[in-house]
């Protein structure tokens, strides 16, 4: 495959992850299908949620580097080896938003969702009936290991995600969505670092990218020149 038709495959490939990102991103700021959190987005909501990593770092970067790239594999003026160093800018901004996407969703997964939780201070059990005791308080009940269950990650226990009061289901929503963010942007790093390489060799070899001569057209042409210089004796004699 020349490197033109390569980067039109891949930018056209980004386009749905990038959108993806984007609407994975929009649904976290509405956690149980509330508007609270978004209309409080200091105490009821993840701070990665409030990067925007996923409408900007893996959605609008990389449908911009989307566009560019699969221009670059076109015929015309971004059909060159112009256009494809363009490309190789424009997939390391890609790399770069993508993979700032990938890492907010590491943390976020690994921390945990914020939540309304019962704070019951020295008390460590996941019994909500004891943690019903407690403050009713906004945090990151998964931020810290649970020694209950020898300092591992709440992922491996679903158990204790009943420590959540509200919004109601909150861990699973999150774990959702950012595992589909997790997974897209994945993709999108994969796809930035082979355009990278595949510009560097469109600037060294060039897209392919020739324009195709249309022989139908050609032979046309030709029997038309033809009938016109067999003409041309008539037209003398006629006038003579």
């Amino acid at each position: 495959m020349c490197t033109g038709k390569c980067a039109k495959c891949i930018g056209g490939t980004l386009y749905p992850f990038a959108v993806i990102c984007i609407v994975a991103n929009v649904f976290l700021y509405f956690p149980g299908w509330s508007l609270e959190a978004a209309e409080n987005p200091g105490l009821k909501l993840t701070t990665e949620v409030s990067t925007l990593l996923g409408i900007v770092g893996g959605g609008l970067l990389v449908l911009i580097t989307a566009v560019q790239i699969q221009a670059s594999g076109r015929k015309g003026c971004c059909g060159n080896r112009w256009g494809m160093f363009l490309s190789i800018l424009c997939a390391a901004i890609g790399l770069t938003g993508s993979l700032f996407c990938l890492c907010m969703c590491v943390t976020a997964i690994h921390r945990g969702p914020v939540c309304a939780y019962y704070d019951s201070g020295s008390i460590n059990t996941t019994d909500t009936s004891i943690l019903g005791n407690g403050n009713l308080t906004w945090g990151r009940p998964f931020e810290n290991a649970l020694p209950e269950y020898n300092n591992e990650n709440y992922i491996y226990h679903k158990d204790s995600w009943s420590i959540c009061v509200e919004p109601p289901n909150v861990v699973e929503f999150n774990l959702i969505l950012f595992s589909t963010m997790l997974a897209a942007s994945s993709f999108e790093v994969i796809l930035c670092a082979i355009q990278l390489f595949n510009g560097l060799f469109g600037v060294i070899c060039g897209t392919c990218n020739k324009e195709e001569i249309d022989y139908k057209d050609m032979d046309k042409d030709t029997s038309s020149y033809a009938k016109d210089t067999e003409s041309i004796p008539e037209k003398k004699e006629a006038l003579c």
